[in-house]
């Protein structure tokens, strides 16, 4: 029933509301947590070492039924950016005994047989070395949650203190106590539990379980009985401790002391594409002329380099003039060979530019397709002109 309990608490604090994104850490850290503790029931068997007994002689065992406690613990570490964190970490619990059976100790103290209760406190303090992994959610397309749950295992040394009293429950004049300190063993434990950030920067509430397991002891202790109004009769006992199996449950903060937030990405820089050489040039020329003018002459050099930028397998060279001749069809042959005349006058300037003859094609047009639409017999520069194509 309290293991049932603690983990609905659990459940409830892990379903509060984050204010923030949760995120793995970087640097140094510290950790402090506590909550309530749940021990297993724990066996204590006695070897006598009175005088008279012989050395090394069982006399049963004790079970030690464990109550309610508390616990916390205090860490300091260090994370590597990649989920990884180390830490090392202090801890205490104390859990209260409320009930044991057994006639380990009646018999080795030779007062009686039967069974009795008993009272006290246990204590476990000592040390780990944990190692945890903060998972990242959004690798598993669990973009926007609010929190990062996290695993680790540890190692260390946990001390035993334990301060029982029993009493004769059959009627008897006689208690015995026990007395334990500073006995100490090898410990591990598990841990799952999840980070909830906080506005303040590197600032998380955790929540988490942890299972703690201690080998057991063999020590010696301060046992003994006393009757009723008497003073206690003491013996250096040896008895062991058997193993000590505890469920913690635990609310703390932990702190990140370089995990300023990551600065925003770059903005996309859209980087224009370098200009491209033009493909059609266009070259004008004076009214019933077909030399080329200074301008001319630059488009035409314009268009011979561009020639060598851009893959081109032809030149078309292609004449026009306007319909300011004399109308009829003399005037209409003459401005198609004097288109003719234009585009030749560009080929011979590309040919001097460099440009292969055998790629230039020439072809006049005449007075057809102007540039800018005109009334008869109009003079438009623009319309005198050479197309120069490069495909």
């Amino acid at each position: 029933m309290r293991l049932r309990t603690a983990l609905l608490s659990m459940g409830s604090m892990a379903a509060l509301p984050s204010l923030a994104m949760a995120s793995t850490i970087t640097g140094p850290y510290i950790d402090v947590a506590g909550g309530y503790d749940y021990t297993q029931n724990q066996t204590v068997d006695g070897l006598h070492s009175k005088p008279g007994k012989p050395q090394g002689q069982s006399h049963g065992h004790e079970h030690l039924r464990m109550g309610d406690g508390w616990t916390g613990y205090g860490a300091v570490g260090w994370g590597f950016g990649n989920g990884l964190r180390a830490e090392v970490e202090g801890t205490y619990a104390m859990t209260y005994a409320d009930h044991g059976s057994g006639h380990g100790w009646q018999q080795s103290m030779g007062q009686w047989n039967g069974r009795h209760g008993m009272k006290g406190s246990a204590q476990s303090y000592g040390g780990f070395v944990n190692v945890l992994y903060d998972i990242d959610l959004a690798q598993f397309g669990l973009n926007g949650m609010p929190f990062t749950p996290f695993v680790g295992i540890g190692a260390g040394y946990l001390f035993q203190d334990y301060h029982i009293h029993a009493k004769n429950n059959n009627g008897g004049p006689n208690n015995v106590f026990m007395h334990q300190g500073g006995s100490g063993s090898f410990a591990g434990q598990a841990i799952v539990g999840a980070a909830w950030d906080t506005p303040i920067t590197g600032l998380a509430v955790t929540t988490q379980y942890r299972f703690v397991a201690q080998t057991g002891s063999h020590t010696g202790v301060s046992m003994g009985h006393y009757r009723a109004g008497g003073n206690p009769a003491r013996h250096n006992n040896i008895v062991n401790v058997g193993e000590r199996y505890s469920h913690r449950f635990m609310l703390g903060l932990r702190y990140a002391f370089d995990n300023a937030p990551p600065p925003p990405p770059p903005a996309h820089v859209v980087v224009p594409p370098a200009p491209q050489a033009a493909r059609t040039y266009l070259v004008f020329f004076d009214w019933n002329s077909a030399r080329l003018t200074q301008r001319a002459k630059e488009i035409v050099a314009q268009a011979a380099q561009a020639s060598t930028h851009v893959q081109t397998t032809r030149i078309e060279c292609n004449g026009y003039t306007d319909n300011s001749q004399a109308p009829g069809p003399r005037g209409v042959a003459y401005n198609n060979k004097l288109s003719v005349r234009r585009a030749e006058s560009v080929k011979a300037a590309l040919i001097a530019d460099g440009v292969p003859a055998n790629i230039i094609d020439i072809h006049g047009y005449g007075e057809s397709h102007p540039l800018v639409p005109t009334g008869p017999n109009t003079r438009e520069p623009q319309n005198r002109r050479v197309e120069i194509i490069l495909r």
